[in-house]
């Protein structure tokens, strides 16, 4: 017998639309047109004016050739112009890619090669790189100059800059959605544990879908006064560009992030929230007096990659911020698991809250499922809290995969479950602890940084016999790289040469911190053990502080 719920009842323009975070900027313009969208130094913007800006780029795109499937580039820190980029570039069916301005110029060439950029919109701080960067690709794009008010200045590269390209542009652009949700909107680049970085590609539906659980599980949802310290180039600013606009917040813009900055724009901005890695709860605890500044309202910080010290979030509460501590990969949108407080948590000491707090959590609203399992079986483990397996998700807020990498894609779906990749337990109350990563990435202040590129650049120097690269455990960064050398018999090499050696062939970040000289732990097929050295490393680190 057919099924009467699906007799004559198909979908059509009156009852279906795509999901895109596009229709959020639409409908927060026309409802909230006066109220402030974006302040950045002298510039205050509406969220009308906004709405009109984002058109206009998207139009003056659209008349050079921009459309379905095309790539534009942004090489920019957190300006006006990076977020309005998040709503003109996919306005035009085109894809943003928000380029991490810490890479050195071969990655960045590489980037924008892989990703087939079509145009790139770069600000004039980054003018050295970008230039060295458009001598090494095998087809430049267009480049168009963001010369901000705010910023240091620089070498124009372009023959327009971003203000007179726009201007071009019709601030009535008719836009639609995609035809489809499935529809690329951005591609974000992930560190590579082998040699190239990997291009992740978001849809649609999950940059909608993970605005809105972002917004939704951080309580985020009334007019938010929003602080970017969090990189825009971050998982598309882990999708609070789209995220703001949702729920008509004002983005308070943050081109130089330091504790002095931070202080004033919670004093004079009202800000309510903020995102960013350890490093950036540093910057507020450990601030002189002289950079601090008084406020009244209720902050709410949420950060991610390595859980917060008990003494950090004790700091924070003095200060009126409450840390919300979260945790998800590229490929995931970034954040989309999160360590939900239980009220009964409110009685327990500083250093159980800690405990718990330091655990990854459960999955968003949005993000259909977690479990931690067998890496081959994909058995789910006892939730015990000791025994370890992978870490798996599954749900919406998935990338499309990797692109142009269909075995890379395959690799992590296998099974019907993406693969992240990172080792964990799993607690009888359902969270998820993570324990180690067995993918050897290092998270140094928010910054992923591969071990295996490290190790890759360390082996170009001749007096390298052996190296292995661990993550040191930072109180400011939360961790950097230690680097454990075998040097070749006859070499003596000193550890201040290796760093200028590591300096030609690696963004800054990327250099090692801690050298360790000696013979490296092996297996008896010759394997390097990293679990003994990543133990000496905390081992050397608590030293260090005594």
């Amino acid at each position: 017998m057919a099924n009467p719920y699906e007799m004559n009842l198909e979908k059509n323009e009156a009852n279906y639309t795509t999901l895109s975070p596009l229709s959020f900027i639409k409908r927060t313009a026309a409802t909230y047109p006066n109220h402030t969208a974006i302040v950045h130094g002298k510039i205050k913007r509406s969220w009308a004016e906004t709405y009109t800006r984002t058109r206009q780029l998207a139009s003056a795109l659209s008349k050079n050739g921009i459309g379905q499937g095309d790539c534009v580039a942004v090489m920019a820190p957190n300006i006006p112009e990076m977020l309005e980029s998040h709503f003109g570039i996919p306005m035009t069916g085109g894809i943003i890619n928000a380029i991490n301005n810490r890479l050195d110029a071969t990655t960045i060439a590489f980037i924008l090669d892989h990703g087939e950029a079509k145009i790139l919109l770069t600000d004039t701080e980054f003018s050295p790189v970008i230039k060295e960067a458009l001598t090494l690709v095998e087809k430049k794009p267009t480049v168009i100059d963001i010369c901000d008010s705010e910023g240091p200045g620089g070498e124009r590269l372009g023959e327009i800059d971003f203000e007179s390209f726009i201007a071009t542009g019709d601030p009535n652009f008719e836009w639609s959605l995609p035809d489809d949700e499935w529809r690329a909107i951005a591609l974000n680049y992930t560190s590579g544990t082998t040699g190239n970085p990997k291009g992740v590609v978001y849809h649609h539906r999950g940059a909608y879908l993970n605005a809105m659980g972002n917004v939704f599980t951080w309580g985020a949802t009334s007019q938010p006064i929003y602080l970017w310290t969090l990189p825009m180039f971050h998982c598309n600013g882990w999708c609070f560009t789209w995220g703001t606009a949702l729920v008509a917040g004002t983005n308070v813009c943050l081109r130089k992030i330091s504790a002095e900055t931070i202080y004033q724009a919670l004093s004079e901005n009202d800000v309510t929230h903020l995102c960013g890695a350890p490093i950036v709860m540093q910057m507020i605890v450990n601030a002189e007096e002289s950079e601090r500044r008084t406020f009244s309202q209720n902050v709410e910080f949420m950060t991610a990659a390595a859980p917060p010290p008990a003494a950090i979030l004790a700091r924070m509460a003095e200060q009126g911020i409450r840390v919300t501590h979260v945790y998800g990969l590229t490929e995931i949108y970034g954040p989309a698991i999160i360590c939900a407080w239980q009220k009964e948590w409110d009685q327990l000491s500083t250093e159980q809250k800690s405990e718990l707090q330091s655990r990854q959590g459960v999955p968003y609203e949005v993000l259909e499922d977690v479990m931690v399992a067998d890496p081959v079986t994909l058995e789910p483990v006892p939730r015990d809290g000791q025994t370890m397996g992978e870490v798996f998700t599954r749900g919406n807020v998935t990338m499309k995969g990797y692109l142009k990498n269909l075995e890379a894609t395959r690799d992590a779906f296998s099974g019907g479950w993406f693969h992240t990749g990172d080792l964990g337990v799993w607690h009888s109350d359902n969270y998820i602890e993570l324990k180690d990563r067995s993918k050897d990435i290092i998270i140094s202040g928010g910054e992923n940084i591969s071990s295996i590129e490290v190790e890759d650049a360390l082996y170009k120097h001749s007096s390298v016999s052996l190296v292995a690269v661990v993550a040191w455990p930072d109180e400011k960064w939360g961790e950097t790289p230690c680097a454990f050398i075998e040097l070749s018999d006859s070499s003596k090499a000193s550890e201040e040469e290796l760093i200028s050696h590591c300096r030609n062939n690696l963004a800054s970040y990327k250099i090692p911190k801690h050298f360790v000289f000696g013979d490296l732990p092996k297996t008896s097929t010759g394997k390097i053990q990293k679990f003994i050295l990543r133990d000496k490393a905390n081992e050397l680190s608590k030293k260090e502080k005594k």
